[in-house]
């Protein structure tokens, strides 16, 4: 199962016993601030894409959507969502826990600046029913990311 392979990835720091199962499902942000009990931004949902056969993952505020315009600056190509067999095939985890988080070899995995305004979130671990609270820096590290992106829009507050 993918919430295995995500436990035994985070052994390498220790902190496997971190993630958290629930007998609900957390496969949405909505569903997954219900089962923390936390508000729905501090969920760090994971997208999937595809551009120019790379396989791309974006974690951003469970409150961002991510904006075309700011994707296709930085990424130099359309935004196009990978389908649910193409992220469990891709990525290695199922749409509803996908996580970066013990993914394929050449994912590219990139996080959203939406993160930044919180000192913990919580991303999934491979499962519909899991996550983990991460400070930023321990999602920057355990992710291995490539690089902070700003391609999202929603959530900032207006000044």
């Amino acid at each position: 199962m993918s919430i295995d392979r995500v436990r035994e990835y985070f052994k390498q720091w220790g902190v496997e016993n971190r993630i958290q199962e629930f007998q609900v499902s957390s496969a949405t942000v909505d569903l997954a601030a219900l089962a923390l009990g936390c508000e729905g931004k501090r969920i760090a949902k994971t997208l999937s894409f595809q551009l120019d056969g790379v396989s791309l993952l974006i974690v951003a505020a469970g409150d961002a959507k991510v904006d075309n315009k700011k994707y296709k600056a930085a990424f130099g190509g359309k935004a196009k969502m990978l389908t649910a067999d193409e992220a469990v095939e891709q990525i290695g985890h199922a749409v509803g826990g996908v996580c970066p988080f013990a993914v394929k070899e050449g994912v590219k995995i990139y996080l959203d600046e939406s993160l930044k305004r919180f000192e913990t979130v919580f991303p999934a671990c491979g499962s519909s029913n899991s996550a983990i609270e991460l400070t930023i820096p321990e999602l920057e590290e355990y992710s291995k990311c490539d690089g902070w992106v700003d391609v999202c829009k929603g959530w900032q507050e207006e000044v």
